[in-house]
């Protein structure tokens, strides 16, 4: 398996004679495309159709958790499993500074992956696919960076299954009232907002 990481990391890795701008589109992604993880998730829980603004609490809720718990289960594995990364072994080329810490599974990879698989399982089937998709382009964005393993994406991957596996477990448990709760929190501090319309009660 090992050998088997390498090989597709030198095949995806970048070199000294890759283009420019795939390098700064690259480098675009493997650092600002994760942001529509917050954006999305804000987006849902402030806006949407009056028919629709629960379940789509509920989704955010859910996806929180399984975030929550694919990261916590992200760095126990990583703990257990310590991997250097590429460029710490001197292996391949690095164009994006990053600390040399252990690389598996990695949390981007993670993030992003969870929130693909929480949109398949609990929102519709074409949004979480998209997701996957940019998820995908995430992953090899890093390493064809040179920052990260094929391996360790997969890791993010399955980290991300369990999470919301995790995520709709517990939420039978005391989802509901803790929707309860973050609605009433919700709508105290945007009072205002939600009084002028600005955003959804």
């Amino acid at each position: 398996m090992e050998e088997l990481n390498r090989r597709l990391f030198i095949l995806i890795n970048a070199t000294s004679d890759s283009p420019i701008w795939m390098l700064q589109l690259a480098t675009f992604i493997a650092k600002d495309l994760i942001a529509i993880v917050p954006l999305l998730i804000v987006a849902l829980w402030l806006w949407g159709p009056r028919t629709q603004v629960k379940s789509q609490r509920v989704l955010v809720l859910k996806t929180g958790m399984a975030l929550v718990y694919a990261l916590a289960i992200s760095w126990c594995v990583g703990q257990l499993l310590p991997h250097p990364r590429p460029f710490a072994m001197g292996l391949g080329h690095q164009f994006l500074r990053h600390a040399a810490d252990d690389s598996y599974p990695s949390d981007h990879g993670t993030t992003i992956f969870t929130f693909a698989l929480a949109f398949i399982f609990w929102h519709r089937l074409w949004s979480g696919v998209i997701l996957l998709g940019i998820g995908s382009v995430i992953a090899w964005s890093r390493v064809y960076l040179g920052v990260h393993w094929p391996m360790d994406m997969l890791g993010g991957f399955l980290v991300g299954l369990l999470g919301c596996l995790a995520s709709h477990l517990a939420w039978q448990h005391y989802g509901n009232r803790m929707l309860n709760v973050v609605n009433s929190l919700y709508r105290a501090l945007f009072a205002l907002p939600i009084r002028k319309g600005w955003v959804q009660n």
